[in-house]
């Protein structure tokens, strides 16, 4: 009996041998793939963490250099930001942050290039659309209206669309179009939500280019039972 188990293991580890031998190097390597990959995905995880605690630290210095009226040193920490933690929403935030304390004190080219920067870069949608917005108005005011345009071509998240549109035409109201602004006005005003009261807003600017909203079909059957 012992003979006969002493054979069996024998031809097992005979088969053992024989498959490592075979296909040895291939498990080996599959193994650390997979090891190295898990590896890696731990590491990210940690990074990506360690980055935003980091700059969430930094972004808070910024926001007291903000409160403080230390525009310089917000604007050093913002810089500081973009070359350690670019990718990080911190960042991001902070660019929308750096950008309104420039264009306070005048420093609109500094402005545009902070919006700009976010509008490029931000890995959140929403941050690159509320810089493009932001950065479409500084372009209007200092006139360039074809490179605001441009960026407004760029919104299209429907949070942001009837912002767009209604600055779109402002723009195009500047420029002597007045057929355009009307069109970019009305879509503005159809998209905006009716509780917000920035609608009529809209609305006076379609009524000054003699493009007054009509009522609703519910409203004006109301209106003509009255």
């Amino acid at each position: 009996m012992a003979t006969r188990l002493d054979l069996e293991e024998q031809e097992q580890l005979d088969r053992l041998r024989g498959f490592w031998s075979a296909y040895g190097n291939l498990v080996t390597w599959v193994l650390v793939v997979a090891l190295g990959a898990f590896a890696a995905w731990n590491g990210w995880n940690w990074y990506q963490r360690d980055q935003g605690a980091k700059a969430g630290s930094m972004f808070d210095e910024l926001e007291r250099a903000v409160r403080a009226g230390e525009a310089d040193s917000a604007a050093r920490i913002f810089a500081d930001m973009q070359g350690r933690h670019p990718r990080t929403a911190f960042t991001q935030q902070a660019g929308l942050l750096a950008a309104k304390v420039e264009s306070d004190r005048g420093r609109d080219d500094a402005a545009r290039q902070a919006l700009a920067w976010v509008a490029e870069s931000a890995g959140d949608a929403t941050y690159a659309q509320v810089a493009r917005l932001r950065l479409s108005g500084l372009l209007f005011d200092a006139k360039q209206f074809e490179p605001a345009l441009a960026e407004l071509a760029k919104v299209d998240a429907p949070a942001f669309v009837a912002l767009a549109e209604d600055r779109r035409g402002d723009i195009l109201a500047a420029q002597g179009k007045p057929a355009d602004a009307t069109t970019a006005y009305r879509k503005a005003w159809q998209a905006m939500d009716p509780k917000v009261e920035y609608r009529a807003l809209i609305e006076a600017k379609l009524t000054a280019l003699g493009a007054a909203p009509t009522a609703g079909p519910a409203a004006a059957a109301s209106g003509a039972a009255t």
